[in-house]
């Protein structure tokens, strides 16, 4: 079997910092793929992830695509930052 991508977009409301990149994002839409193959020697189908990429498209204050290697667990940490600091409404 071959691997196989799945490809999510995450939204943040304000300005954020994951731990592998060394600057901060502006609040927008990213996109996040997520690489997994699968496992061999199981009676069922099962995959593990291989890489998560964090992807950063061009726009006003960022030139160029750009892509980082992340782990998961510090997107889902950013992201529940953003959700508890994201004004009510």
């Amino acid at each position: 079997m071959t691997s196989r991508l799945t490809t999510r977009t995450v939204t943040f409301t304000r300005p954020f910092i994951l731990d592998e990149i060394n600057s901060e994002l502006p609040a927008g839409s990213y996109t996040v793929e997520t690489e997994e193959e699968p496992l061999d020697g199981v009676s069922f189908l099962a995959y593990r992830r291989v890489s998560t990429s964090f992807i950063v498209r061009p726009g006003p204050e960022v030139t160029g695509t750009q892509m980082w290697l992340i782990h998961p667990d510090g997107l889902a940490a950013a992201l529940e930052r953003d959700r508890e600091t994201a004004p009510a409404g």
